[in-house]
């Protein structure tokens, strides 16, 4: 299950997304207390974490 947590010193790297997209996601960040900067980079760990298993059943 995907948990937020709080995270070390970041590297800055620029990214283009949807409004509507960074919306949310600027939604969530302030409902848990952590910079947006934070919660992409968790969702985007999560997400290869996991697309790792879902390619093995491919």
């Amino acid at each position: 299950m995907f948990q937020v947590r709080r995270t070390e010193e970041m590297i800055n790297k620029t990214f283009r997304l949807p409004s509507s997209l960074l919306d949310e996601l600027t939604r969530i960040a302030e409902q848990e207390k952590v910079s947006v900067n934070n919660l992409v980079r968790q969702c985007c760990e999560y997400a290869l974490s996991n697309m790792g298993k879902e390619r093995e059943k491919h």
